[in-house]
């Protein structure tokens, strides 16, 4: 997944407007316009489209952490140059507040299981012998899930189908 598609979803499972993600950007300390989260949410086929870089992108989920858990006493915490789905899926874990009880919950809403041990291995550090890479189909689910639980639209629908 690209960066921009993290994005994209994002915005729409948690209904953000623009100003909204703008002030994002801002509890992290970044300053960006209308104009460029327009681009970054645009399509890739459009000319308009422009490429969210990682540091911006580690830049926004430090703002959600901040906007869903709140502000803490330490310093911002430096933006990563480098992202991976391991990196988003932790800061997603983190600004969610989410256990691995509540992450197995949300992927399975996705029709996907897998067990704690595997979850657990995306979050260790690379370094270690039990780190496993999030490979974009699980990534996908989770993100799937949280849409799941947390987009009014899509629970609306959803039940709307079962009826």
């Amino acid at each position: 997944m690209t960066n921009n598609d993290v994005l994209r979803r994002i915005r729409f499972i948690f209904d953000f407007s623009d100003s909204k993600m703008i002030s994002l950007f801002g509890l992290a300390g970044h300053q960006v316009t209308r104009e460029q989260i327009s681009d970054w949410l645009k399509k890739e086929d459009d000319p308009a489209y422009q490429e969210c870089s990682d540091p911006l992108l580690a830049i926004f989920l430090n703002g959600l952490i901040t906007d869903k858990r709140g502000k803490n006493d330490s310093p911002q915490p430096e933006p990563e140059q480098r992202l991976n789905n391991n990196i988003i899926f932790r800061k997603l874990k983190i600004a969610l507040n989410l256990q691995a009880e509540d992450i197995l919950e949300i992927i399975a809403l996705a029709d996907v299981q897998i067990s704690k041990h595997e979850l657990s291995a995306f979050f260790r550090r690379p370094g270690h012998k039990h780190y496993r890479d999030c490979n974009d189909q699980i990534f996908r689910n989770f993100l799937k899930g949280v849409q799941l639980k947390y987009c009014a639209d899509t629970a609306e629908s959803s039940s709307a189908e079962i009826s």
